[in-house]
């Protein structure tokens, strides 16, 4: 078997040749006249009226005998079989064929179009050109990109090879388009904030750090798409709002976490926490149906049915329930001995983080779908307080196959609660805390002028690797990897 230096060195040779003979290997212009889709659609018509047409594409497979060969072209709508033989193409062009074309390259064809005697739709050809020489080799056919790391690395090699990858990205966009539709159709405004802050608001994560050179200043790459901006929208008048975009958390990777992907948020005046459950059920079984086809699927080793009207668990009930540990009144002492005795792993010493963590051990019980509600306010600094019990928040997010799915609350439109509570998280990041929210005094100047009681909701990549039963770093284009050695 030939090296992958051996097989470039002999492309070149072919693409020398090219040149030699007056051929650009890589053209700016095609002369391709409809899709290969459009060849399969319109086949009989174009057979039966014997249409000469140019069509175009990658080989992805050659078979020669003597003077027939049959090739696989694909141009990315769909895959059809062209044929050439000598003594309809002429033995000057089919001999030149020979000595400069390879599985990869990317060709135009011209001819007719015909069944074979096996009823397969072909072109046959009366001419060729060159559109763009390939100088390696694609992966062997029936085995494609196996290592790991290499098919990421490689994706569009992946893709090209795997159909089932370029599905899963079809799909991909429809749950995306499927969710803006919703939104669109029920009055929400897409709108953009800014992906570069100078206090990363709207979660509680670590971000990334960079430079501003123009203003001499630090900045920070958002970690939540917009929450503090587009509540300002609220307050600016605008009643139903949303964002889909980038954003970026600095911290550790694992199946269902990456340091960049994709979130939605959305923020709708005069809805509160109990409307947005009703309202985001509603948009996340038309958003699943949509891009699956059913509400009925396997994630995780669990089979879900998103059909019947969700239930609703309490986030400290369920830790006692779990654990036999009550989150609001246990101190640190008692959180860390048993997370000790759990055998947990954990980072920061503090009340926050300690009933994070303790919550997470016991979130992987619950398969879902089900509505957490009751959150602490000491976990969610951005959430309205319980009226019925101020240590709780009106928060609610969906639990499915252990994990968290949405997150949502009342808004909290108080001034100075809201003040009173980054201050709080100020604490925390002087004490070290590097995931603790900062503090952004012109937000609470915004609270300050009025903002309207509202529902904030955000949903993410997260869901659709579930939806899909893969690990979110699989159903990403082009996730971050380490530099090659």
């Amino acid at each position: 078997m030939s090296s992958i230096d051996e097989i470039r060195d002999t492309r070149i040779k072919k693409l020398k040749l090219l040149e030699s003979k007056g051929v650009n290997p890589y053209p700016a212009s095609s002369k391709r006249e409809i899709s290969l889709k459009e060849a399969f659609d319109q086949f009989v018509d174009l057979e039966t009226k014997k249409e000469v047409k140019w069509i175009a594409g990658r080989i992805m497979s050659l078979r020669g005998q003597g003077a027939i060969i049959f090739i696989t072209l694909n141009d990315g709508t769909g895959f059809f079989q062209g044929l050439l033989k000598k003594d309809v193409l002429s033995a000057e062009k089919f001999d030149f064929w020979n000595e400069v074309i390879d599985i990869g390259d990317f060709v135009e064809i011209q001819g007719t179009f015909f069944t074979t005697n096996r009823g397969e739709k072909t072109l046959e050809a009366t001419d060729w050109h060159m559109l763009s020489k390939s100088l390696r080799p694609l992966p062997e056919k029936w085995h494609g990109l196996v290592d790991v790391e290499e098919k990421f690395r490689k994706r569009y090699l992946d893709i090209l090879m795997d159909p089932e990858i370029k599905e899963l990205f079809k799909k991909k966009a429809i749950f995306w388009n499927a969710f803006r539709n919703f939104l669109i159709k029920e009055n929400f405004l897409e709108v953009e904030t800014p992906t570069l802050e100078l206090t990363t608001g709207g979660a509680e994560a670590r971000p990334f750090k960079t430079h501003h050179n123009d203003f001499d200043i630090d900045v920070y790459m958002r970690i939540s798409v917009g929450e503090l901006w587009q509540k300002r929208l609220l307050a600016a008048g605008f009643p139903r709002v949303f964002e889909i975009g980038r954003i970026y958390r600095n911290e550790g990777s694992s199946p269902e976490h990456t340091q960049e992907f994709t979130n939605l948020e959305f923020y709708c005046a005069y809805m509160d926490y109990k409307q947005g459950m009703e309202f985001t059920e509603r948009m996340l079984k038309e958003v699943t149906l949509e891009t699956l086809g059913t509400l009925q699927f396997e994630t995780h080793g669990h089979k879900i049915d998103l059909s019947p009207k969700w239930e609703t668990v309490s986030y400290v009930d369920t830790i006692k329930k779990i654990i036999n540990i009550d989150v609001l009144t246990a101190d640190e002492k008692e959180m860390m001995q048993k997370l000790d005795e759990l055998g947990v792993k954990y980072e920061g010493n503090n009340k926050e983080r300690l009933t994070d963590s303790l919550w997470k051990y016991c979130r992987k019980q619950i398969i879902g779908p089900a509505w957490l509600i009751d959150v602490p306010k000491l976990v969610s600094p951005l959430s309205k307080i319980k009226p019925e019990n101020l240590l709780l928040t009106e928060r609610v997010q969906l639990l499915l196959a252990g994990a968290e799915m949405t997150n949502g609350f009342s808004e909290l439109n108080d001034p100075i609660d809201q003040d009173e509570r980054f201050a709080i998280q100020k604490k925390l990041i002087e004490k070290g805390d590097a995931e603790a929210m900062m503090p952004d005094d012109e937000f609470v100047e915004m609270l300050e002028h009025g903002m309207p009681p509202a529902f904030g909701f955000g949903v993410g990549e997260r869901f659709f690797a579930f939806l899909v039963d893969k690990p979110l770093r699989e159903t990403q284009l082009f996730p971050l990897m380490r530099p090659q050695k």
